[in-house]
């Protein structure tokens, strides 16, 4: 890989289309070409009893940690229920201007609100997250235009009213056309 790409590590028992159609997304916003690898790290190092959710920062830092070309902007990919400090819970986090970030399905399933599980909105919503979180790593920040995948999710439901794309102003901010 020489020339910059980015790599979905699945952390977790992630299906293969699933991947696969997460990736095609991926690449088609970004234009660059996409990798999956699958990996496993130690969660339990991470694991907070007394709040039953997994660091987010202590994660992010693992993964940044392993080493990888930096023509590569990795994202990890997880099923666990991720928070930081200052927040309930997060979707995702990344590494402003960096090569990481991390995105979890968790709190994305209509199951956790009491609703009917919904595949397709799974995945609609968990594209939104990896794309935004990958916005961040190329050095993106929340974007007021309320339809860009850059805008600020504090809830599902933000995630389900913006699209999956990057707006114009913010593709001009990174120079992709």
């Amino acid at each position: 890989m020489d020339e910059l790409s980015i790599l979905l590590i699945s952390h977790g028992i992630l299906k293969k289309d699933f991947l696969e159609n997460i990736a095609k997304e991926v690449s088609r916003e970004f234009r660059f070409p996409v990798y999956i690898e699958e990996s496993q790290i130690e969660l339990n190092d991470f694991y907070d009893p007394i709040r039953r959710q997994y660091d987010g920062n202590g994660i992010l830092k693992e993964i940044d940690s392993s080493s990888t070309s930096t023509l590569v902007k990795k994202i990890g990919l997880f099923r666990i229920d991720l928070f930081i400090p200052i927040l309930t819970y997060i979707f995702g986090q990344a590494i402003l201007n960096g090569n990481t970030g991390i995105a979890s399905l968790y709190r994305l399933r209509n199951e956790q609100y009491g609703m009917t599980p919904d595949d397709e909105l799974l995945f609609d919503r968990f594209t939104k997250v990896v794309i935004h979180e990958l916005g961040h790593s190329f050095g993106l920040i929340h974007c007021h235009v309320p339809t860009c995948v850059m805008r600020s999710s504090t809830y599902v439901e933000d995630i389900d009213q913006k699209s999956q794309h990057i707006c114009k102003k913010c593709r001009a901010s990174i120079g992709i056309n």
